[in-house]
């Protein structure tokens, strides 16, 4: 061959070697694939979806989920999964896993004469996909976009698990796939992959589990058959019924509704607030379950038609500590999201044990002093009010004790008038019911009916301050030291709390109201009191004993009215059954009597009370109780009634129509006085005769000083 021959020749051998290194750099460039970052970072930058409430020992109660774009459990180390499920993956992902530096050669030799030569139908081919290169489509999903199977992304796949494989070491990218790969529905990982599609750990998966998950892994969303095929293929059986009813059982969802024991999901959505948080409660898991089946089967038992929802907490009287909280149970309620715990809603009589031991306390009422259940009507800012018992009866002079444990509603608006309403709202609002906003004023005489609005948990700690003999601290739903964190504040004095406990826990102070063996008895020593909020709406029943404070409220998140459901029929029967669970392994015992309290025989003339014993703060203590004869009583104007409004008839002769004035008490040598002016001795009567216009009617004494008065209105 010449010379200048052979110079084209080279020339020729050197442009295409030219053009050989270009075309390489050029696909070395075009398939760079992203950086892949270190085992170390991956597993620190793993954020659980969801966070986890447990109970005082441990136990899971519930979960809630804070991430919504995947469903993630926390990371599983390699150890903790299943040896069936890592050999069944590696089987048939990518059988020679533990040989190769990320790229398996003979696969893709394989794949590639298999693409030549077109295949037979049916034949199953992954291209040749490591698990090398599969995690790192996880770690980058550039590396696999949807669409995208091209010979440059598949290079690109080729190369990141090349470089994965050079960093990491086999049992990390095995850990890092089980944990990144996304499975059916929103599961990712196998952590929620082995308990939302197989009801288990990933430690405690069997082989027909492991068949199943590596069937998954292809197609996470294949029908029951399809998967039944594969997992056979993978286990090699020669009989696939087990399998295959596994599979329909895996694709039907029927585990995915245990994810977790839902025991506690208001309480979960209360305190968990960041992805991967844990936070152990002071719920007692046993209580927690004993309270829900008791509040199920009441309301199951009333029917929807009647009420839909309710709450119950449970108390520690000792360190404060909450052993239960069920802000609610589901079944047909029409707002179940709700946490009835939580929500503020009307009090009723709950609050009367509070009035009565403030004004005990005081010294301005006994246990044995006289009240007057019997019509009664004030004059407010507002109008006119007019207080009622719950079943519109009067029952006369009683006692403070039967007032209070029959919940007579007159007698406690009376208390309260003797006591004072802001002086009451005050001692309410430092017993933690933080929801009294505004001043008493506001609120008025209804107060002492319970026309506040109060949560349960608050309730429960309130009741809770009796239970411990005045002395107050707040809740705690953590385990902390807590009890040294906030010692216990003195809110009650110790005497008036055990004389109102005393009478909360008296059967048969309550026989008239409620009977002689309602749900408020039990076979041992238990305090506790029930109330009705305005229109039906609400139901309580709150109470104690020496070691636990237990609330029950029931009725309709929605704020309609309950139907046919009294204080003892609604939530009196779920406080008895938690109460009776609380205690299987112990009584209540009564509170020992503490110093300032005095007990003495007293007898009750004039009222239907039989004699008995009766507790009394050290110093206000008699042997006899009476109503005050009507002699002794201040006068007062009884007629017409202050607030009241008249209205004058246009077809009677205006000096015909005249309004009588009566008055109570002794009244000789006392005058009345109409605007001002003299009407006429008091206990000689008089009538008025009426004016359109507001008038001020005034009873003064023998020296001037006005006794009573009452405002009035003639239209």
């Amino acid at each position: 061959m010449n010379l200048p021959c052979k110079r084209r020749w080279r020339d020729a051998l050197a442009w295409l070697a030219l053009a050989l290194l270009i075309l390489t750099t050029a696909a070395h460039l075009a398939t760079r694939p992203p950086a892949m970052p270190a085992f170390s970072e991956v597993r620190a930058d793993w954020k659980p979806s969801e966070a986890w409430l447990t109970d005082r020992d441990g136990q899971l109660l519930d979960s809630e989920r804070v991430n919504f774009e995947r469903r993630r459990l926390a990371w599983v180390p390699l150890n903790a999964i299943s040896p069936a499920v890592r050999t069944a993956v590696v089987k048939a992902e990518d059988r020679r896993f533990w040989s190769h530096g990320g790229v398996d050669w003979l696969a893709v030799a394989s794949a590639v004469r298999a693409r030549l030569t077109m295949g037979r139908a049916g034949d199953r081919s992954r291209g040749a996909s490591t698990l090398a290169m599969q995690l790192a489509a996880f770690l980058d999903p550039s590396l696999a976009q949807p669409g995208k199977r091209d010979w440059r992304t598949k290079l690109r796949q080729m190369r990141a698990g090349q470089a994965l494989a050079a960093n990491w070491s086999h049992e990390q990218m095995l850990e890092a796939y089980f944990n990144l790969l996304p499975l059916r529905g929103e599961a990712q990982g196998i952590g929620a992959g082995a308990q939302s599609l197989f009801g288990k750990k990933p430690a405690d998966m069997t082989g027909t589990d492991a068949a199943l998950f590596a069937g998954l892994l292809p197609n996470p969303a294949a029908s029951a058959e399809a998967l039944s095929r594969r997992a056979c293929r993978v286990a090699q059986a020669k009989d696939c019924t087990a399998i295959r009813a596994a599979a329909a059982t895996l694709v039907s969802g029927e585990y995915a509704a245990r994810f977790d024991p839902g025991l506690a999901p208001h309480l979960a959505v209360r305190l968990l607030d960041q992805p991967g948080k844990r936070v152990k409660t002071t719920i007692d898991r046993r209580i927690q379950t004993a309270a829900i089946v008791a509040l199920r089967r009441q309301l199951a038992g009333l029917g929807a038609d009647r009420v839909r929802d309710g709450a119950v907490v449970v108390l520690d009287n000792a360190t404060g500590e909450v052993l239960a909280y069920v802000g609610g149970v589901g079944l047909k309620s029409t707002a179940a999201m709700v946490d009835g715990a939580n929500a503020r809603r009307q009090a009723g009589s709950t609050l009367k044990p509070h009035l009565y031991a403030q004004v005990i306390e005081h010294g301005w009422l006994t246990a044995a002093s006289i009240l007057d259940d019997s019509p009664v009507q004030l004059d407010t800012a507002s109008g006119l009010y007019v207080p009622k018992n719950y079943d519109h009866s009067f029952k006369g002079p009683v006692s403070v004790r039967h007032a209070l444990a029959s919940s007579l509603n007159v007698p406690a608006v009376r208390a309260l008038i003797i006591d004072d309403v802001q002086q009451f709202r005050d001692r309410l609002w430092a017993l933690g019911y933080h929801g009294l906003v505004e001043d008493g004023e506001y609120y008025g005489f209804s107060l002492a009916l319970g026309s506040a609005e109060v949560s349960l948990v608050e309730q429960a700690n309130a009741f809770r301050t009796f239970a411990n003999m005045g002395r107050w601290s707040p809740v705690s739903y953590h385990i902390t030291r807590h009890f040294r964190q906030h010692p216990p504040r003195q809110i009650v004095g110790p005497a008036a709390a055990f004389i109102v406990g005393d009478i909360l826990a008296d059967a048969s102070a309550r026989t008239d109201a409620f009977g002689a063996d309602s749900a408020l008895r039990l076979p041992f020593w238990a305090a506790a009191k029930t109330g009705t909020s305005k229109g039906m709406r609400d139901n309580w029943c709150i109470g104690f004993t020496d070691r636990f404070t237990v609330a029950v409220w029931v009725g309709n998140l929605e704020g309609d009215s309950m139907r046919a459901v009294s204080g003892t029929s609604g939530a009196a029967p779920v406080w008895r059954d938690v109460m009776l669970a609380l205690h299987a392994d112990r009584p209540g015992k009564p509170p020992t009597m503490p110093a300032g309290v005095e007990a003495r025989q007293i007898v009750l003339p004039g009222t239907r009370e039989p004699p008995r014993r009766e507790y009394f703060l050290r110093g206000t203590a008699q042997s006899e109780m009476a109503a005050a004869p009507q002699a002794a009583r201040r006068p007062r104007i009884t007629s017409p009634v202050s607030g009241s409004v008249y209205a004058l008839d246009p077809d009677i002769p205006i000096d015909r129509q005249r309004l009588a004035v009566t008055v109570s008490g002794s009244v000789a040598g006392y005058r009345l006085l109409l605007d001002k002016k003299p009407l006429g001795d008091a206990d000689a009567g008089a009538q008025i005769l009426p004016r359109p216009g507001v008038h001020m009617l005034a009873l003064v004494d023998p020296g001037g000083r006005m006794i009573d008065r009452v405002r009035f209105t003639v239209r």
